[in-house]
């Protein structure tokens, strides 16, 4: 069978679904690799490097001679209706935000596997594609705070004086706030973090951190995620962190729940409270904003402070971010590979789990 990578459509998007390290498993699983000429170029991985590691490389659209399509992104409608019947779609595709596609998708008889559904299971974890990308967004919103902010992050001790270190607050202890809250300890400064679930606080004190405990209930969902908050417990909640937030240099913002709009944790008040120079990285931006005053893909200054907000972070370090999807996409192939045939087994919670369209659906 036939495993097409396409270059990526959507403005902004600098990965690539398969990077040529990935193509040897697929290789010795006994499928094809078939790589639109250019694919990788925006991800630092040249035809050479894709030929090399065995894969072909065609040029112009590999779409309709492809048994399987790995993308980033979701294909447009228009992509979509190349595929023949009983092709095979992993990537990345948000049911909620893609109804044209879909039913595209579903005409053309289409398997569509989605990345966000994958579970949230241990025998799942080399194929979370929402983690490995989060851990990316974790470590690039720190360094965006660090960047913005006009002061240092380290304590420096120097003949003109001693220079206090930055005092930074991560909201959300996922594995984007995890890893915001390691790079910016990494770069001396002094953290602080919340999340609506207690479990976190182990977490957040194993990477040097202060776990901040409002005494408010926990809201623990499913698969590790947390669960949406009744507004009363929402205003609490904004009412309790002023202080933490006014009193931060930098606020890194990262609370999201599936399918769901961002929670709004920070107000236009509360960033009234933080003093002038101060900065807040909002990574929800895109699916609503943890601030008030965040727009995707925008610097919003107001009353001195910077609020950050995200867009497409992911493909801001498209080497790493790009390797590391590679290898959730395909360990989610290969789970369904026998004997150089691509065959769902939809007996299997993880298949059944991330299929969002099928042939005889």
């Amino acid at each position: 069978m036939r495993v097409g990578v396409v270059a990526e459509r959507r403005a902004g998007e600098r990965r690539v679904a398969l990077v040529p390290d990935a193509v040897g498993p697929l290789l010795q699983a006994g499928l094809d690799v078939v790589v639109e000429s250019g694919a990788g170029l925006t991800a630092f991985a040249s035809d050479d490097a894709y030929r090399e590691a065995g894969a072909q490389v065609l040029d112009g659209d590999v779409l309709a001679d492809s048994d399987v399509v790995l993308t980033v992104s979701p294909l447009t409608a228009d992509q979509a209706a190349l595929l023949r019947p009983g092709t095979i779609t992993l990537g990345f595709l948000p049911v909620g935000a893609q109804t044209e596609l879909l039913a595209v998708l579903r005409e053309r008889k289409v398997l569509a596997f989605s990345m966000e559904q994958v579970p949230r299971i241990s025998r799942a974890q080399s194929m979370d594609a929402l983690s490995s990308q989060a851990l990316v967004a974790g470590y690039r919103a720190a360094l965006v705070a660090a960047e913005r902010l006009p002061r240092f992050f380290p304590l420096f001790m120097t003949a003109a004086g001693t220079v206090a270190p930055a005092r930074v607050l991560v909201l959300g202890a996922g594995v984007a706030g995890l890893q915001a809250i390691a790079t910016a300890r990494r770069l001396g400064a002094v953290v602080e973090a919340y999340d609506v679930r207690p479990a976190s606080a182990d977490e957040v004190r194993s990477m040097g951190a202060t776990f901040i405990d409002l005494g408010l209930e926990s809201l623990e969902g499913a698969g590790g995620y947390a669960r949406e908050m009744a507004e009363e417990r929402a205003e609490r909640q904004r009412e309790l962190l002023t202080p933490y937030v006014g009193a931060s240099d930098a606020v890194i913002t990262t609370a999201a729940v599936p399918g769901r709009a961002a929670p709004l944790l920070v107000t236009t008040t509360m960033v009234e409270a933080m003093r002038p120079g101060s900065v807040l990285v909002d990574l929800a931006a895109e699916s609503g904003g943890n601030c008030e005053l965040s727009n995707a893909g925008e610097v919003v200054e107001h009353q001195g402070v910077q609020v950050w907000g995200a867009r497409d972070v992911p493909s801001s370090m498209p080497v790493h971010a790009s390797q590391l999807y590679s290898r959730n996409v395909a360990s989610l192939l290969l789970l369904m590979t026998a004997d150089g045939q691509v065959l769902p087994d939809f007996d299997d919670e993880i298949v059944a789990a991330a299929c969002v369209t099928r042939e005889d659906s």
